[in-house]
Protein backbone atom coordinates (compact mmCIF):
# COMPACT_ATOMS: atom_id res chain seq x y z
CA UNK A 1 0.00 0.00 0.00
CA UNK A 2 2.64 2.34 0.38
CA UNK A 3 4.16 1.43 -2.56
CA UNK A 4 0.52 2.17 -4.09
CA UNK A 5 0.51 6.19 -2.84
CA UNK A 6 4.14 6.97 -4.01
CA UNK A 7 3.56 5.45 -7.62
CA UNK A 8 -0.04 7.34 -7.39
CA UNK A 9 1.81 10.21 -6.44
CA UNK A 10 4.36 10.51 -9.07
CA UNK A 11 1.92 10.02 -11.83
CA UNK A 12 -0.85 10.73 -10.84
CA UNK A 13 -1.76 12.27 -13.95
CA UNK A 14 -1.39 9.43 -16.05
CA UNK A 15 -3.17 6.12 -15.43
CA UNK A 16 -1.71 4.36 -12.51
CA UNK A 17 -1.28 0.54 -13.09
CA UNK A 18 -0.37 -2.60 -11.25
CA UNK A 19 2.32 -2.74 -13.97
CA UNK A 20 3.92 0.52 -12.41
CA UNK A 21 3.51 -0.77 -8.73
CA UNK A 22 5.02 -3.71 -9.67
CA UNK A 23 7.94 -2.40 -10.91
CA UNK A 24 8.08 -0.15 -7.79
CA UNK A 25 7.81 -2.97 -5.60
CA UNK A 26 10.21 -5.21 -8.20
CA UNK A 27 8.03 -7.69 -8.52
CA UNK A 28 6.06 -9.63 -11.51
CA UNK A 29 2.65 -8.34 -12.37
CA UNK A 30 0.95 -11.88 -11.71
CA UNK A 31 2.42 -11.10 -8.32
CA UNK A 32 -0.02 -8.79 -7.23
CA UNK A 33 -2.77 -10.09 -8.09
CA UNK A 34 -2.56 -12.51 -5.18
CA UNK A 35 -3.65 -9.35 -3.26
CA UNK A 36 -5.47 -7.22 -5.73
CA UNK A 37 -7.66 -8.75 -8.50
CA UNK A 38 -7.29 -5.49 -10.70
CA UNK A 39 -6.33 -1.85 -10.66
CA UNK A 40 -10.17 -1.01 -9.20
CA UNK A 41 -9.79 -3.35 -6.37
CA UNK A 42 -6.10 -1.18 -5.41
CA UNK A 43 -7.50 2.48 -5.66
CA UNK A 44 -11.01 0.62 -3.58
CA UNK A 45 -8.29 -0.44 -0.76
CA UNK A 46 -6.24 3.29 -1.20
CA UNK A 47 -9.77 4.67 0.03
CA UNK A 48 -10.06 2.54 3.01
CA UNK A 49 -6.19 3.02 3.72
CA UNK A 50 -6.49 7.13 3.32
CA UNK A 51 -9.65 7.15 5.46
CA UNK A 52 -7.88 5.23 8.25
CA UNK A 53 -4.93 7.10 8.55
CA UNK A 54 -6.78 10.77 7.66
CA UNK A 55 -9.20 10.00 10.54
CA UNK A 56 -6.67 8.56 12.89
CA UNK A 57 -4.44 11.56 12.34
CA UNK A 58 -6.90 14.30 12.86
CA UNK A 59 -9.26 12.87 15.26
CA UNK A 60 -7.47 13.66 18.67
CA UNK A 61 -7.57 17.52 17.82
CA UNK A 62 -11.27 17.34 16.29
CA UNK A 63 -12.07 15.97 19.52
CA UNK A 64 -9.97 18.51 21.41
CA UNK A 65 -11.39 21.68 19.06
CA UNK A 66 -14.76 20.56 19.77
CA UNK A 67 -14.15 21.31 23.59
CA UNK A 68 -12.83 25.24 23.03
CA UNK A 69 -14.67 27.44 24.42
CA UNK A 70 -13.42 30.80 22.61
CA UNK A 71 -15.03 31.57 19.76
CA UNK A 72 -14.26 31.63 16.52
CA UNK A 73 -11.29 28.97 17.60
CA UNK A 74 -12.70 25.54 16.79
CA UNK A 75 -12.95 25.51 13.03
CA UNK A 76 -9.21 27.02 12.45
CA UNK A 77 -8.12 24.34 15.46
CA UNK A 78 -9.64 21.29 12.67
CA UNK A 79 -8.02 23.21 9.71
CA UNK A 80 -4.88 23.03 11.22
CA UNK A 81 -5.59 19.73 12.08
CA UNK A 82 -6.08 18.53 8.26
CA UNK A 83 -3.11 20.79 6.73
CA UNK A 84 -0.42 19.46 8.95
CA UNK A 85 -1.63 15.85 8.03
CA UNK A 86 -1.52 16.88 4.74
CA UNK A 87 1.61 19.24 4.91
CA UNK A 88 3.31 15.68 6.39
CA UNK A 89 2.03 13.10 3.64
CA UNK A 90 2.29 14.53 0.35
CA UNK A 91 1.04 11.13 -1.26
CA UNK A 92 -1.94 11.23 0.44
CA UNK A 93 -2.94 14.14 -0.46
CA UNK A 94 -2.25 14.05 -4.34
CA UNK A 95 -4.33 10.58 -3.95
CA UNK A 96 -6.93 12.69 -2.05
CA UNK A 97 -7.37 15.74 -4.24
CA UNK A 98 -8.28 13.02 -7.56
CA UNK A 99 -10.08 9.70 -5.80
CA UNK A 100 -11.92 11.81 -3.05
CA UNK A 101 -13.18 15.27 -3.36
CA UNK A 102 -13.08 15.25 -7.30
CA UNK A 103 -14.14 11.85 -7.54
CA UNK A 104 -17.81 11.69 -9.68
CA UNK A 105 -18.29 8.28 -7.86
CA UNK A 106 -17.68 9.42 -4.10
CA UNK A 107 -19.69 12.44 -3.92
CA UNK A 108 -19.13 14.46 -0.14
CA UNK A 109 -21.66 12.49 1.99
CA UNK A 110 -20.46 9.23 1.42
CA UNK A 111 -16.80 10.60 2.20
CA UNK A 112 -18.50 12.33 5.28
CA UNK A 113 -19.20 9.23 6.28
CA UNK A 114 -17.17 6.93 5.91
CA UNK A 115 -15.19 9.60 8.27
CA UNK A 116 -17.76 9.74 10.82
CA UNK A 117 -17.47 5.35 11.22
CA UNK A 118 -14.13 6.30 12.24
CA UNK A 119 -14.81 8.76 14.73
CA UNK A 120 -14.77 11.77 13.00
CA UNK A 121 -18.40 13.60 12.31
CA UNK A 122 -18.22 16.63 9.84
CA UNK A 123 -21.82 17.40 11.02
CA UNK A 124 -20.01 19.13 14.10
CA UNK A 125 -17.77 21.10 11.52
CA UNK A 126 -21.21 22.73 10.08
CA UNK A 127 -22.43 23.51 13.18
CA UNK A 128 -19.65 25.38 14.39
CA UNK A 129 -19.86 27.22 10.97
CA UNK A 130 -23.14 27.91 11.65
CA UNK A 131 -22.90 29.06 15.15
CA UNK A 132 -19.96 31.36 14.14
CA UNK A 133 -20.20 32.59 10.78
CA UNK A 134 -23.70 33.95 8.47
CA UNK A 135 -22.74 31.48 6.01
CA UNK A 136 -24.28 27.95 5.12
CA UNK A 137 -22.16 24.91 4.87
CA UNK A 138 -21.68 25.01 1.47
CA UNK A 139 -19.00 27.88 2.11
CA UNK A 140 -16.46 24.81 2.56
CA UNK A 141 -16.55 25.01 -0.89
CA UNK A 142 -14.09 28.35 -0.78
CA UNK A 143 -12.50 26.80 2.51
CA UNK A 144 -10.87 23.48 1.44
CA UNK A 145 -10.23 24.35 -1.75
CA UNK A 146 -8.36 26.82 -0.36
CA UNK A 147 -6.37 24.79 2.20
CA UNK A 148 -5.80 22.57 -0.82
CA UNK A 149 -4.87 25.40 -3.31
CA UNK A 150 -2.29 26.23 -0.77
CA UNK A 151 -1.03 22.97 -0.14
CA UNK A 152 -0.39 21.90 -3.86
CA UNK A 153 1.48 24.67 -3.93
CA UNK A 154 3.40 24.30 -0.77
CA UNK A 155 4.63 20.87 -2.37
CA UNK A 156 5.28 21.96 -6.00
CA UNK A 157 7.19 24.67 -5.26
CA UNK A 158 8.99 22.93 -1.82
CA UNK A 159 9.70 19.25 -4.61
CA UNK A 160 7.93 17.09 -1.66
CA UNK A 161 8.85 14.34 -3.43
CA UNK A 162 12.54 14.78 -3.14
CA UNK A 163 12.60 16.86 0.27
CA UNK A 164 10.51 16.26 2.94
CA UNK A 165 9.63 19.37 4.46
CA UNK A 166 10.97 20.51 7.84
CA UNK A 167 8.37 21.09 10.69
CA UNK A 168 9.18 24.59 10.84
CA UNK A 169 8.34 24.83 6.98
CA UNK A 170 4.88 22.72 8.07
CA UNK A 171 4.27 25.37 11.03
CA UNK A 172 4.65 27.90 8.28
CA UNK A 173 2.63 26.96 5.27
CA UNK A 174 -0.35 26.46 8.19
CA UNK A 175 0.22 29.49 9.28
CA UNK A 176 -0.39 31.13 5.74
CA UNK A 177 -3.52 28.84 5.04
CA UNK A 178 -5.09 30.11 8.58
CA UNK A 179 -4.74 33.63 7.49
CA UNK A 180 -5.58 33.21 3.75
CA UNK A 181 -9.19 31.55 5.37
CA UNK A 182 -9.38 33.73 8.19
CA UNK A 183 -8.71 37.70 6.04
CA UNK A 184 -8.60 36.75 2.47
CA UNK A 185 -6.28 39.36 0.88
CA UNK A 186 -6.78 41.28 3.94
CA UNK A 187 -9.29 43.83 2.92
CA UNK A 188 -11.48 46.12 5.45
CA UNK A 189 -15.31 44.89 5.54
CA UNK A 190 -15.96 49.14 5.42
CA UNK A 191 -14.67 49.08 2.02
CA UNK A 192 -15.92 45.80 0.35
CA UNK A 193 -20.05 46.95 1.93
CA UNK A 194 -19.44 50.14 -0.19
CA UNK A 195 -18.98 48.27 -3.34
CA UNK A 196 -21.93 48.41 -5.51
CA UNK A 197 -21.96 45.09 -7.22
CA UNK A 198 -24.91 45.64 -9.23
CA UNK A 199 -24.03 48.46 -10.91
CA UNK A 200 -20.40 46.95 -11.48
CA UNK A 201 -21.60 43.90 -13.04
CA UNK A 202 -23.26 45.95 -15.84
CA UNK A 203 -20.87 47.74 -16.84
CA UNK A 204 -19.81 44.23 -18.28
CA UNK A 205 -19.64 44.35 -21.80
CA UNK A 206 -21.46 40.45 -22.57
CA UNK A 207 -21.07 41.29 -26.29
CA UNK A 208 -17.54 40.51 -26.42
CA UNK A 209 -18.35 36.70 -25.19
CA UNK A 210 -20.50 36.42 -28.06
CA UNK A 211 -17.89 36.55 -30.51
CA UNK A 212 -16.09 33.37 -31.02
CA UNK A 213 -12.23 33.04 -31.66
CA UNK A 214 -11.25 33.79 -35.22
CA UNK A 215 -10.78 31.70 -37.33
CA UNK A 216 -11.08 28.20 -35.52
CA UNK A 217 -13.63 28.82 -32.74
CA UNK A 218 -15.91 26.33 -33.87
CA UNK A 219 -12.99 23.67 -34.04
CA UNK A 220 -11.60 24.91 -30.25
CA UNK A 221 -15.47 24.55 -28.80
CA UNK A 222 -15.27 21.01 -30.66
CA UNK A 223 -12.25 19.85 -28.88
CA UNK A 224 -13.35 21.02 -25.13
CA UNK A 225 -16.47 19.58 -25.57
CA UNK A 226 -15.06 16.14 -25.75
CA UNK A 227 -12.57 17.18 -23.10
CA UNK A 228 -15.43 18.07 -20.80
CA UNK A 229 -17.05 14.22 -22.02
CA UNK A 230 -14.23 12.40 -22.01
CA UNK A 231 -11.51 14.00 -20.18
CA UNK A 232 -7.84 15.09 -21.38
CA UNK A 233 -6.28 11.50 -21.15
CA UNK A 234 -9.00 10.04 -23.26
CA UNK A 235 -9.75 12.50 -25.90
CA UNK A 236 -8.79 11.59 -29.30
CA UNK A 237 -8.28 13.32 -32.86
CA UNK A 238 -11.00 10.94 -34.03
CA UNK A 239 -13.44 12.36 -31.15
CA UNK A 240 -13.14 15.87 -32.62
CA UNK A 241 -13.15 15.25 -35.94
CA UNK A 242 -16.19 13.22 -35.37
CA UNK A 243 -17.89 16.01 -34.12
CA UNK A 244 -17.18 18.64 -36.67
CA UNK A 245 -17.70 15.97 -39.44
CA UNK A 246 -14.56 16.00 -40.90
CA UNK A 247 -12.12 13.66 -41.04
CA UNK A 248 -9.19 12.78 -38.61
CA UNK A 249 -6.80 13.62 -41.16
CA UNK A 250 -8.35 17.14 -41.69
CA UNK A 251 -7.15 17.99 -38.37
CA UNK A 252 -3.42 17.31 -38.83
CA UNK A 253 -3.85 21.11 -41.02
CA UNK A 254 -5.21 22.67 -37.56
CA UNK A 255 -2.79 20.69 -35.34
CA UNK A 256 0.52 19.01 -35.17
CA UNK A 257 -0.91 16.24 -32.64
CA UNK A 258 -3.23 15.59 -29.78
CA UNK A 259 -0.86 17.49 -27.36
CA UNK A 260 -0.63 20.34 -29.97
CA UNK A 261 -4.68 20.31 -29.70
CA UNK A 262 -4.68 20.33 -26.19
CA UNK A 263 -2.28 23.31 -25.85
CA UNK A 264 -3.72 25.58 -28.49
CA UNK A 265 -7.66 24.80 -26.58
CA UNK A 266 -6.06 26.17 -23.12
CA UNK A 267 -3.66 28.79 -24.57
CA UNK A 268 -6.48 30.63 -27.00
CA UNK A 269 -8.94 30.59 -24.42
CA UNK A 270 -6.82 31.45 -21.54
CA UNK A 271 -5.40 34.59 -23.39
CA UNK A 272 -8.84 35.68 -24.51
CA UNK A 273 -10.10 35.24 -20.40
CA UNK A 274 -6.86 37.37 -19.67
CA UNK A 275 -7.79 39.76 -22.22
CA UNK A 276 -11.45 40.53 -21.45
CA UNK A 277 -11.00 40.29 -17.72
CA UNK A 278 -7.73 43.10 -18.24
CA UNK A 279 -10.73 45.17 -20.36
CA UNK A 280 -13.20 44.71 -17.29
CA UNK A 281 -10.62 46.29 -14.64
CA UNK A 282 -9.49 48.95 -16.75
CA UNK A 283 -13.02 50.69 -16.08
CA UNK A 284 -12.18 51.58 -12.88
CA UNK A 285 -9.05 52.87 -10.59
CA UNK A 286 -10.62 51.60 -7.32
CA UNK A 287 -8.46 48.55 -6.52
CA UNK A 288 -11.62 47.08 -4.85
CA UNK A 289 -14.08 47.19 -7.94
CA UNK A 290 -11.23 46.33 -9.93
CA UNK A 291 -10.38 43.17 -8.42
CA UNK A 292 -14.54 42.35 -8.61
CA UNK A 293 -14.82 43.12 -12.48
CA UNK A 294 -11.66 40.54 -13.26
CA UNK A 295 -13.21 38.53 -11.25
CA UNK A 296 -16.90 38.62 -12.46
CA UNK A 297 -15.56 38.79 -16.12
CA UNK A 298 -13.98 35.41 -15.54
CA UNK A 299 -16.99 34.13 -14.03
CA UNK A 300 -19.38 35.86 -17.34
CA UNK A 301 -17.18 34.50 -19.85
CA UNK A 302 -16.94 30.78 -18.28
CA UNK A 303 -20.63 30.45 -17.99
CA UNK A 304 -20.97 31.10 -21.72
CA UNK A 305 -18.46 28.33 -22.54
CA UNK A 306 -19.06 25.51 -20.06
CA UNK A 307 -17.31 22.89 -22.09
CA UNK A 308 -13.97 24.98 -21.43
CA UNK A 309 -15.19 25.19 -17.90
CA UNK A 310 -14.68 21.82 -17.62
CA UNK A 311 -11.39 21.33 -19.19
CA UNK A 312 -10.32 23.91 -16.94
CA UNK A 313 -11.51 21.60 -14.03
CA UNK A 314 -9.93 18.93 -15.02
CA UNK A 315 -6.67 20.66 -15.29
CA UNK A 316 -7.25 22.83 -11.94
CA UNK A 317 -7.04 18.98 -10.34
CA UNK A 318 -4.74 17.17 -12.30
CA UNK A 319 -1.39 17.37 -13.80
CA UNK A 320 -1.85 17.82 -17.48
CA UNK A 321 1.28 18.60 -19.09
CA UNK A 322 0.94 21.04 -22.77
CA UNK A 323 3.72 22.06 -22.54
CA UNK A 324 5.00 26.06 -22.40
CA UNK A 325 3.70 28.59 -24.99
CA UNK A 326 5.57 29.36 -27.59
CA UNK A 327 6.39 32.92 -26.63
CA UNK A 328 7.31 33.92 -23.55
CA UNK A 329 4.84 36.75 -22.07
CA UNK A 330 2.46 37.70 -19.78
CA UNK A 331 -0.50 35.44 -20.91
CA UNK A 332 -0.78 33.91 -17.24
CA UNK A 333 -0.69 36.99 -15.66
CA UNK A 334 -4.28 37.65 -14.07
CA UNK A 335 -4.42 40.16 -11.09
CA UNK A 336 -0.92 41.23 -10.70
CA UNK A 337 -1.66 44.88 -11.88
CA UNK A 338 -4.68 45.34 -9.58
CA UNK A 339 -3.26 47.36 -6.26
CA UNK A 340 -3.98 44.57 -4.13
CA UNK A 341 -1.47 45.04 -0.98
CA UNK A 342 -0.25 41.35 -0.50
CA UNK A 343 0.31 41.26 -4.79
CA UNK A 344 1.84 44.59 -4.99
CA UNK A 345 4.64 44.11 -1.81
CA UNK A 346 5.19 40.64 -2.70
CA UNK A 347 7.29 39.20 -5.38
CA UNK A 348 6.38 37.47 -8.65
CA UNK A 349 5.30 33.95 -7.33
CA UNK A 350 3.61 35.74 -4.48
CA UNK A 351 1.96 37.68 -7.12
CA UNK A 352 0.94 34.53 -9.30
CA UNK A 353 -0.20 32.55 -6.35
CA UNK A 354 -2.81 35.01 -5.31
CA UNK A 355 -3.92 35.37 -8.98
CA UNK A 356 -4.24 31.40 -9.55
CA UNK A 357 -5.64 30.75 -5.87
CA UNK A 358 -8.25 33.33 -7.31
CA UNK A 359 -8.43 31.65 -10.20
CA UNK A 360 -9.06 28.24 -8.39
CA UNK A 361 -12.07 29.34 -6.65
CA UNK A 362 -13.72 30.51 -9.42
CA UNK A 363 -13.24 27.48 -11.42
CA UNK A 364 -14.46 25.37 -8.13
CA UNK A 365 -17.69 27.41 -7.27
CA UNK A 366 -18.62 27.47 -11.35
CA UNK A 367 -18.85 23.51 -11.14
CA UNK A 368 -20.16 23.50 -7.94
CA UNK A 369 -23.70 25.43 -8.47
CA UNK A 370 -25.50 26.50 -4.85
CA UNK A 371 -22.88 28.33 -2.61
CA UNK A 372 -25.34 29.99 -0.88
CA UNK A 373 -28.73 28.59 0.11
CA UNK A 374 -30.24 32.39 -0.83
CA UNK A 375 -28.74 32.10 -3.83
CA UNK A 376 -30.15 35.29 -6.33
CA UNK A 377 -28.38 36.60 -9.39
CA UNK A 378 -25.06 36.74 -8.80
CA UNK A 379 -24.52 35.64 -5.53
CA UNK A 380 -22.12 32.73 -5.93
CA UNK A 381 -19.35 35.19 -7.29
CA UNK A 382 -20.62 37.88 -5.08
CA UNK A 383 -19.75 35.84 -1.98
CA UNK A 384 -16.47 34.29 -3.56
CA UNK A 385 -15.07 38.32 -3.95
CA UNK A 386 -15.87 38.39 -0.36
CA UNK A 387 -14.21 34.99 0.76
CA UNK A 388 -11.28 36.82 -1.53
CA UNK A 389 -11.23 39.53 0.22
CA UNK A 390 -12.12 39.37 3.39
CA UNK A 391 -12.02 35.50 4.45
CA UNK A 392 -14.13 34.46 6.99
CA UNK A 393 -13.75 37.48 8.95
CA UNK A 394 -16.46 38.98 6.46
CA UNK A 395 -19.36 36.57 7.68
CA UNK A 396 -18.73 36.96 10.89
CA UNK A 397 -22.05 36.88 13.15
Amino acid sequence: MDAAFKVWGRNFYQKTSLSQLAKELGVSKPALYRHFLNKQALTAAMKERFFDDFAASIRPDYERALQIKEPNEELFAILRSVAGFYARNVYDFIFSLINLYDDRNLNNSAAEERLKTRGVDMEALYRIMKKQYSADRAMMRLIFPTLNFLMAYFHKTGKSFDNPPSEKEIEKIISVINKFIKHGLGYSGKEIDALNFKELEKQIDKSYLNAEPAPEGALFKAVAAAVAEAGPWETSMDMVAQRMGLSKSSLYGHFKNRKDMLRRLFLTEFTRIIGFARQSISMSANPAEQLYLGIFSIAAYLRLRPEFLATLDWIRTRKLDLGKPEKQGDVFRLFEEVNIEPIKSGGEEEKQRVSHWILFLIINILMSPGLSENRLGNNDIRVLFRFVTLGLGGFKK
